[in-house]
């Protein structure tokens, strides 16, 4: 039997790629809360990501660098950095800056939205077509899906986009 087949060297691959999948996905969970300024829990996840990160890198060299162990050491890599942005979704942690374009039910947008206790900005704009609506609206992260469903069934053929954003300072955040 080729010594990549062995029982041990499939059993230490399978931990290299679960201690790899643990290692990125703290990583990138981490990153995401740097960005958002989130200080002691980057360095919490920092210090665990650190030390998971040494057994894992640890076990591929102990082993003579078999190609079995550098598979798994790889495929956890990748892997762990789509469960951590699997995670970071659902942790749904911040705010989100919604910029919303209607070119016939802006107004009425604005109203609903405001009646569901968010703030909203109103600006007139032109588009490609003439005037529109263009609304802007700072919630947080896990009111998305719902604000969402509100501007889709007042104006469905509104136009949404969305980025992150660190409140600095006052303004209006239902909380």
């Amino acid at each position: 039997m080729p010594e990549w087949l062995t029982v041990s060297t499939l059993l230490i691959t399978l931990s290299i790629f679960f201690l790899r999948v643990i290692d990125m996905s703290l990583d990138t969970i981490r990153v995401l809360f740097v960005v958002r300024g989130r200080k002691l829990l980057a360095w919490v996840l920092g210090f665990f990501q650190s030390a998971v990160f040494i057994i894992a890198i640890s076990s591929v060299l102990t082993n003579d660098q078999n190609v079995m162990t550098i598979v798994g050491y790889a495929a956890g890599f990748a892997t762990g950095n789509v469960v951590g942005m699997l995670i970071e979704e659902r942790l749904a942690i911040g705010h989100i800056h919604l910029t919303i374009v209607s070119p016939a039910r802006g107004v009425a947008i604005a109203e609903m939205l405001r009646e569901h206790g968010y703030a909203v900005t109103e600006l007139s704009a032109r588009g490609l077509n003439g005037m529109v609506s263009l609304l802007h609206v700072d919630v947080m992260r896990r009111q998305l899906d719902v604000v969402d469903k509100l501007v889709r069934e007042t104006d469905g053929e509104a136009f949404i986009t969305a980025e992150d954003v660190r409140p600095v300072r006052r303004g209006f955040w239902r909380a």
